[in-house]
């Protein structure tokens, strides 16, 4: 299987979906997904990732990011996926890949389109069973965009909310319960492709400017409506999307020792 292409597209919003390796549960203790937001956090303190949602699962992660321009996202996925790597591995007494080797990433027009992946996002969970409700979900941004913790926030909830057309977080944080509780009632929970099978998700002007702004990367590509928003269509290669990320070794500048350090119980 060829190499993805890599892309940063400035000032894009970017849904990233990375999945374990074989899809093994491998998140599925407590504390590994802990781990993996203790280091997300520090990606967001190191790099300047912009972080506007997320939920850690027993096998994948979601992220919902914003390229800042920068090299914040390879970054900070080499770095968060690497130590959660080394950790569990030293731990388990472990070899081999932790996760695939690629992970996905759909760029989101912001406004209505962004709000509803927030939502979706949100509902993982849920979707698979595990819960009832977001809230109920301690490694989901759900808990943190209702009630932002003092310390070792994750979320960019200002960005978030004027992202989303708000004024105010307050504002904000009301249409969110609003849209989580009316997609429960709804029972609108089930899986969409489009936020995580699809290049490019939004209106058709904005997915028009995605495939100028990618040039022959989106040669082929097409262009389809689907559940009333326009996507971008790539080849049937799951997760074709990189931003050079890559299974293995772990980089010595991304090795470190843990010591006695204190690290934040993330729920």
């Amino acid at each position: 299987m060829p190499r993805a292409n890599r892309h940063f597209l400035p000032g894009q919003f970017w849904h990233i979906t990375h999945r374990c390796h074989e899809k093994a549960f491998l998140l599925k203790f407590a504390r590994d997904r802990r781990r993996y937001l203790y280091w997300l956090f520090e990606a967001k303190k190191r790099f300047g990732l912009c972080i506007l949602n997320y939920v850690v699962t027993s096998n994948h992660v979601h992220l919902l990011v914003k390229n800042t321009g920068t090299n914040a996202i390879a970054q900070s996925l080499q770095l968060v996926a690497g130590c959660t790597a080394q950790e569990y591995n030293r731990r388990k007494q472990r070899q081999g890949a932790f996760w695939e080797d690629r992970y996905h990433a759909t760029a989101i027009e912001g406004d209505a389109h962004l709000h509803r992946c927030v939502t979706y996002i949100d509902l993982n969970m849920v979707r698979a069973g595990a819960v009832r409700h977001p809230a109920a979900w301690a490694h989901g941004g759900y808990r943190e965009i209702q009630n932002p913790p003092d310390r070792y926030r994750l979320i960019d909830l200002a960005m978030l909310a004027t992202t989303c057309g708000f004024r105010t977080t307050t504002d904000f944080q009301q249409a969110h319960r609003a849209w989580v509780e009316e997609a429960l009632r709804l029972n609108a929970i089930q899986r969409d492709a489009r936020w995580s099978e699809t290049l490019a998700v939004g209106t058709q002007v904005f997915i028009e400017g995605i495939k100028r702004e990618l040039g022959s990367k989106a040669r082929h590509r097409d262009l389809e409506e689907t559940h009333g928003s326009f996507v971008l269509r790539q080849p049937s290669t799951a997760y074709a999307i990189t931003f050079a990320i890559k299974n293995g070794a772990l980089k010595p500048k991304y090795a470190f020792s843990y010591g006695k350090k204190a690290f934040p119980t993330w729920g």
